[in-house]
């Protein structure tokens, strides 16, 4: 390991100092060119040193191995050594290194309704992180997922504020651990603060039509939380509100951000915001100007924006920023050095990982993710399979054995970062490997169909600031003589399994897609399939909710696996023979049809009328929905008291009953309605829930609680407030109001 320590000892040098006087000696010492390359981060994959030597930069992501020790090497050349914050997009699992392990992606872990779960597999990502050199993680995503449509539904925890407040704060925990003096602790980043998600028209990183009460009622209060309990970074949206990039906007970032909630963390722009508000927003007419806003708006890091170093150096020469703007927010960067102790230890890849990196326990963790997170839509009983059968299952449809896109957005094979094509195969197991793994059974499998096509841009393959433009995607034809092949395969089979969804090329940034049916030749498989008379399994590996042909009603059983991850397919087949009880629930609704956006379950009460002309506005499957392999009824809800105050708790008790013969875990969940508000809210919202297991044929009394004071609305004023007068608990096992208990109450 190379010595970032010079031989001479300055005060910033000695790690007995309090870390605050160890900052103040560094910056004291620091020239303006040095303060303004603290500030960037820039892409290991280009120039490593320009952005060292000259640039002095402060942190680098997307990197390899080997860039990492030849950063280590270039810091040890510089002035005053200061060593770099090594990030990477460690979204659901270590992304973009080879044989690490890749779990299920964000909104499929939702699935779980599993916060303690969820901190574990981040504390197992950190652990895998820290070892390779890698300090900062830009997860988790806080974002509410309303328009399905936009290509990064499944980097989210889904639809419902509190639900994403709840798996958010558990994942900073599990990145962040015991505090970054921890080795094993990462950098968390909640992002992208804020409303970046509520775009038009589902499209990418537009601008979102939002106001700062809409902001306040829904889209900040899972930031108002992680930010409270001490994740240490945010990273700001790509997008305009109200015509202001979040990265300019006073209002967030001073007001509210630093103001009302005493923020003292780094904040850290999404890729090249400074840039975009030159070249895409147009709203300053050169970098010199977007440097000065963008420090003035007190941002600390900006990422991949090159020419902000000249343009902020620039803004200084001209006048136009002091020589000290840049301190605070230098500060600020160091203290999070400091504190990971990089000064002592610049915290390079270990040469021996294989004890870590991949290790069994936490593939059992990934197993154990993946099996919660599937979800059973449907069931006419034909699952679970009879795993002692001599049965002949057909599986076909086109994602069946894709390994990489089992494994969804921001993992090996997903593009983000050039040197790695994709995960190890043999550390992946497809849904046609788990199902050929059950002994006793003869598989078969005909892939059925073709999903895609892939285009060059007509634009050109770059954007203005060089990053690749994604192709345009042409949908395949059906195929007749795949089709054929797969309906033949299933005609000799006694069930099929039909795996169908999206691929890759429809997901992620620049990816939002005008329709959410499958495409290219699944839907006309599934038609063919169907007719067969055979029971089919529809198993839909997709990225985010997806519209199934009309023929899927008379399918045997609909499962949603969202991208399950590297054990995605021996979990699939574990539940569909039985081995293990579904017990996923929906973090998100499905619509009918794309015209029917939004569908989310916490709309505002007060349309004219509940339906299209044309079509229902109740979606495929609601929010907090998902099946077992038995049936269980809630019953006599009651409350320990109905007259509150603010103070209060709110406390009921009921009953859960498995009326079958399998054992299951249910999701208790538990909405609140505020019966008459002064302004127009919600019918309900998730205030609790609770998992329970209840055995075969037996009764459990499930407490709930739900405190009075957050019992909320947001009123006229902008003002987050519990409001006198009548409530109703309503507590069931989804959202849909046909399936809740209800019970009265009042705050007065």
């Amino acid at each position: 390991m190379t010595s970032l320590l010079p031989t001479t000892t300055h005060p910033y040098q000695d790690p007995s100092l309090p870390i605050a006087e160890r900052v103040a000696d560094l910056l004291s010492r620091m020239t303006v060119e040095e303060k303004v390359g603290q500030m960037l981060q820039l892409d290991a994959r280009d120039d490593l040193d320009d952005h060292i030597l000259r640039r002095h930069v402060g942190s680098i992501l997307h990197t390899s191995p080997e860039r990492i020790v030849r950063a280590n090497e270039l810091t040890a050349q510089t002035r005053l050594r200061i060593p770099l914050l090594v990030a990477e997009d460690c979204i659901h699992g270590h992304s973009f290194w080879p044989g690490a392990t890749i779990y299920p992606t964000q909104l499929g872990m939702a699935a779980t309704w599993d916060a303690d779960l969820l901190e574990r597999v981040a504390r197992a990502t950190a652990e895998e992180v820290a070892v390779t050199g890698i300090h900062w993680t830009f997860s988790p995503v806080l974002c509410i997922a309303r328009d399905l449509r936009w290509g990064r539904i499944s980097e989210t925890f889904g639809e419902d504020p509190f639900l994403i407040g709840e798996l958010a704060s558990a994942m900073v925990r599990g990145y962040q651990g015991d505090g970054l003096d921890d080795p094993t602790a990462i950098l968390a980043t909640a992002k992208h603060f804020a409303g970046y998600s509520e775009t038009q028209g589902g499209r990418d990183a537009s601008e979102a039509d939002i106001s700062r009460r809409k902001l306040r009622s829904w889209f900040l209060p899972p930031f108002e939380r992680v930010a409270r309990e001490g994740c240490r970074t945010f990273m700001l949206g790509y997008q305009t509100t109200d015509g202001v990039p979040i990265t300019v906007n006073d209002w967030l970032l001073s007001d509210v951000l630093r103001g009302e909630w005493g923020y003292t963390g780094t904040l850290i722009t999404d890729w090249d915001n400074v840039g975009r508000m030159v070249w895409e927003q147009r709203i300053q007419p050169d970098l010199t100007h977007a440097a000065a806003a963008a420090v003035g708006a007190g941002n600390d890091m900006v990422m991949t924006t090159p020419g902000f170093y000249e343009g902020a150096l620039d803004a200084v020469a001209r006048g136009m920023l002091p020589d000290d703007a840049f301190d605070d927010a230098v500060a600020r960067i160091l203290t999070l050095k400091f504190e990971l102790g990089l000064f002592e230890d610049p915290r390079l890849p270990r040469e021996d990982l294989s004890s870590v990196v991949g290790r069994a326990a936490h593939a059992a963790l990934n197993l154990e993710t993946a099996r919660r997170s599937i979800v059973l839509l449907e069931n006419d009983g034909v699952l679970p399979l009879d795993p002692a059968a001599p049965l002949r299952i057909a599986v076909t449809g086109p994602l069946a054995d894709d390994a990489q896109t089992q494994l969804g957005d921001w993992a090996g094979g997903s593009g983000q970062a050039g040197w790695l094509d994709g995960q190890p195969r043999d550390m992946i197991t497809t849904v046609l490997d788990g199902l050929r793994a059950v002994d006793g059974w003869t598989v078969t499998h005909a892939r059925g169909a073709d999903i895609l096509t892939l285009e060059d841009d007509p634009r050109g393959k770059f954007f203005p600031d060089k990053q690749p433009r994604p192709p345009v995607v042409r949908p395949c034809e059906p195929d007749a003589a795949l089709i054929a092949e797969a309906v033949a395969t299933a005609e000799a089979a006694d069930v099929v399994v039909a795996v169908v969804g999206d691929r890759i090329e429809l997901v992620g940034e620049g990816r939002s897609t005008a329709t959410l049916e499958l495409i290219g030749g699944q839907n006309a498989l599934l038609d063919a399939l169907i007719d067969t008379g055979k029971p089919v399994v529809i198993v839909l590996l997709a990225s985010k909710p997806l519209v199934l042909p009309a023929s899927a009603a008379r399918a045997a059983a609909v499962l949603w696996a969202a991208n399950p991850g590297m054990q995605g397919g021996r979990a699939l087949a574990e539940i569909v023979a039985g081995a293990v009880e579904p017990s996923g629930r929906l973090p998100i609704s499905f619509a009918r049809h794309v015209g029917q956006q939004p569908t989310y379950y916490n709309q505002i009460r007060g349309q004219h009328g509940d339906r299209y002309a044309d079509l229902t506005q109740s979606p495929a499957w609601a929010f907090g929905e998902g099946r077992s392999y038995t049936t269980v009824e809630y019953s006599d809800l009651e409350l320990e008291a109905d007259a509150l105050t603010a103070d209060d708790t709110v406390v009921g008790h009921v009953t859960v009953t498995n009326t079958g013969a399998r054992p299951t875990r249910e999701t208790v969940q538990v909405y609140v309605r505020d019966e008459v508000t002064s302004v127009s809210w919600t019918d309900r919202e998730l205030k609790a829930y609770r998992q329970v297991d209840v055995p075969a044929g037996e009764s459990v009394r499930v407490r709930v609680e739900v405190r009075a004071s957050d019992c909320t609305i947001v009123d006229a004023d902008g003002r987050r407030l519990v409001e006198p007068g009548a409530f109703t608990l309503l507590v069931g096992p989804s959202s849909r109001e046909e399936a809740l208990l209800s019970a009265g109450f009042r705050i007065g």
